[in-house]
């Protein structure tokens, strides 16, 4: 058997069985919109989709009766297989970079690599931090944890540890994730200003009370020249009425008159 027979028997076999390849006597007809047609032979199957100028597929073998449905194969092949290449691609958008540190590195050096690995982060990239020992430094890996605990620190607001720091023969490796939701982290992080019980700075409160202690004097200057002009004259002389009878003075007692003999 050569090799061209091989490959079609494999995607033979992986692809669902079609049309005259479908050898039972019923199947359960599923209409191209998705409806129950019901039970129906096999033949009376395919007229119909000889007559739809479709595919019968059949897309549940192991079904009791297995069932079919009416579709057009060539455009269901060209959709599955741009749904696994974009599903392919997804999974493949997140790749694993990697940050190289030495024990005893310069500020400077540590710097530009802690920058990138941000860059890398913040691109939706993983980053492999390693820390290369040389010679006696294997004698001290607690080391190499402080610095991978600092770098972890360092890039905390664009990433979080997935994989803690492990000794790797001569280095020291450890696994630093993209932080998807950075942003709502961030927000959750910063502490809410405190506010005072009447709302708002001292000044803005001042400001306030001093507005409206000026639109209450508008006010009352506003109801008085209402009420000194609408007001009578007959009011206002008894008001001059009054204030005169108040100021003149009261009669004394009357006299008695004199007994008659």
């Amino acid at each position: 058997m050569c090799r061209c027979d091989r490959l079609f028997e494999e995607n033979s076999i992986n692809e669902p069985r079609i049309n005259e390849r479908i050898r039972v006597p019923e199947v359960r007809l599923v209409g191209p919109q998705g409806e129950q047609v019901g039970i129906v032979r096999v033949e009376d199957a395919l007229r119909l989709a000889v007559e739809a100028d479709l595919d019968l597929v059949e897309v549940a073998p192991k079904a009791k009766p297995p069932v079919a449905k009416l579709m057009d194969f060539g455009k269901w092949k060209y959709e599955a297989a741009v749904k696994a290449r974009q599903s392919k691609k997804k999974q493949a958008s997140t790749t694993l970079k990697e940050v190289r540190f030495r024990l005893k590195i310069d500020t400077h050096d540590y710097e530009t690599k802690t920058g990138r690995a941000k860059k890398f982060l913040k691109s939706g990239d993983k980053v492999k931090a390693m820390i290369q020992f040389r010679g006696r430094e294997q004698q001290r890996p607690e080391l190499g944890i402080q610095l991978l605990e600092k770098f972890a620190e360092d890039v905390a607001e664009y990433g979080e540890v997935e994989s803690a720091p492990r000794q790797d023969g001569r280095n020291m490796v450890m696994v630093v994730g993209p932080l998807r939701n950075r942003r709502d982290k961030k927000d959750a992080k910063k502490p809410s200003s405190p506010q005072r019980s009447g709302g708002g700075s001292r000044r803005d409160r001042a400001a306030a009370a001093a507005k409206a202690a000026r639109e209450q004097q508008a006010k009352d200057r506003e109801v008085k020249n209402l009420v000194g002009d609408a007001m009578p004259e007959e009011l206002k002389k008894m008001g001059s009425s009054a204030t005169s009878s108040s100021q003149a003075p009261k009669p004394g007692p009357k006299p008695r008159a004199p007994r008659k003999s």
